[in-house]
């Protein structure tokens, strides 16, 4: 549309020209001149808001660029520090871990006692047994035993 309005304008202005004199083709020469002139000022305005435009955006990607560049240490540094939490948890629980095998087999030698002492009290008890059926050994052993009952509920709960 704006090509065939300029063409026409050309067209008449050429026509225009045929038909003057040679004053009226030098006002004309001089009209097309500013007309250029002003075209070329708002090429150059135009040029001008373009660069800016592009200088503005270049500007945001450099600030951005800076605060993704300071958020990502930020994050590495978090990722360290979990990092160095989650090794140090890890190291727990592999004591634990060893701690509750020690305590469980001592449970289990603490339970092979026991068995041991419960045979040898009901033998006592019994008349047959290493003490001859002494009372006295068995509420001596008594505590014990009810300690390791107290023990072996603990296993289980």
């Amino acid at each position: 549309m704006g090509s065939s309005s300029g063409a026409s304008t050309a067209g008449s202005i050429t026509q225009i020209i045929q038909n003057s004199g040679s004053d009226d083709r030098e006002d004309l020469q001089a009209v097309m001149r500013r007309r250029k002139q002003k075209r070329m000022q708002s090429n150059r305005e135009s040029a001008r808001r373009s660069r800016m435009r592009k200088q503005k955006h270049l500007d945001e990607l450099a600030a951005q660029v800076s605060h993704l560049t300071e958020e990502n240490g930020h994050v590495l540094m978090a990722v360290s520090f979990t990092t160095q939490q989650l090794l140090a948890v890890e190291a727990e629980n592999t004591l634990l871990r060893t701690q509750a095998m020690e305590l469980s087999s001592r449970l289990h030698s603490l339970n092979q006692i026991l068995c041991c002492m419960n045979d040898a009290a009901a033998a006592a008890a019994g008349g047959g047994g290493v003490h001859g059926g002494d009372e006295s050994y068995v509420m001596m052993m008594r505590p014990l035993i009810m300690a390791s009952e107290d023990m072996v509920q603990l296993q289980y709960c």
